[in-house]
Order: structure tokens, then C-alpha cells, then sequence
């Protein structure tokens, strides 16, 4: 996908203005949708929010990046607090947040070896220096995703 002729098409569409710079796939994204730079105007994608959801949804995280780059171009409030911003995203049906792709959750799952409780967690943690919390016994890794 020419990821420029599309911003530049769901801009003609859906806002019936142009879109005259450059859209690129930026994969240090995590959790954002896209980003829009006020400095030179390009806008940032996420690909893995494009591989996760389904086009529809993508549209809308494109309008929601659009919003913030007319808006700046016309001298308006362009900030998310705005309510420039709000009226122009509820009017053109663009997303408020980027959709959950499922990946934020905790990859580790730690679990008692005594009592069983379980600590779901993002971070790695050293076994020698945690214990449990309930019962001061060890921990263990219980799965790593």
C-alpha cells in the first residue's frame, strides 16, 4: 500500500481538502495509531495498529491524524483538548483513541510455588530478590510470552 496516496485520498473524501505532504510507516510505535509533526507536517503510522485492525478502523485512525493536520494548517486549535479538534473528528467519524491490539498486557506470568498466586507482569523480575507477597515463598515463572 502506497501509504501517501492513501492519506492523500481519505483526505479528498472525507475532508475535501489536500493533503500535501508525506505519510510514512514509523514500526517504533507502540501503542499510538500515527502521529502528526506540526515542524515539517508528515505524519507518522503505526503498521502493527494496520496489520491488527481491519481497514475501517485504520480510516479512522487516518482521519484522526488528518484532523490534526488541517486543523494547524488553518490556524485552529489542532490539540487534542481542542474543541476545534473534537468537532471536526466527531464530524468527519474519526477515532478519539487508537484501538487495543492486544499486546499492551503483561508478558510474564509469575505464580507462587506454595499458595498459587499468580503475578501477571511487563517486566522480568529477579526470582533471587521477589517472593510472594501472601506467603513469603518462592516464586516461579510460570509462562513467557
Amino acid at each position: 500500500m502506497d501509504l501517501t496516496e492513501y492519506v492523500r485520498k481519505v483526505s479528498r473524501e472525507d475532508f475535501g481538502w489536500e493533503f500535501r505532504h508525506e505519510a510514512v510507516w514509523n514500526s517504533r510505535l507502540q501503542t499510538t495509531g500515527g502521529r502528526f509533526f506540526p515542524k515539517d507536517r508528515h505524519l507518522d503510522f503505526n503498521p502493527k495498529m494496520y496489520e491488527a485492525v481491519d481497514l475501517e478502523t485504520f480510516r479512522k485512525i487516518v482521519r484522526h491524524e488528518l484532523c490534526h493536520y488541517h486543523l494547524y494548517d488553518q490556524k485552529r486549535g489542532y490539540q487534542h483538548g481542542d474543541t476545534d479538534f473534537r468537532q471536526l473528528l466527531a464530524k468527519v467519524d474519526g477515532l478519539r483513541y487508537a484501538p487495543r491490539t492486544g499486546k499492551e498486557g503483561a508478558r510474564y506470568l509469575y505464580a507462587c510455588s506454595n499458595c498459587g498466586q499468580v503475578y501477571p507482569r511487563k517486566r522480568r523480575i529477579d526470582l533471587k530478590k521477589y517472593h510472594c507477597g501472601r506467603c513469603r515463598s518462592p516464586l516461579v515463572l510460570k509462562n513467557q510470552s
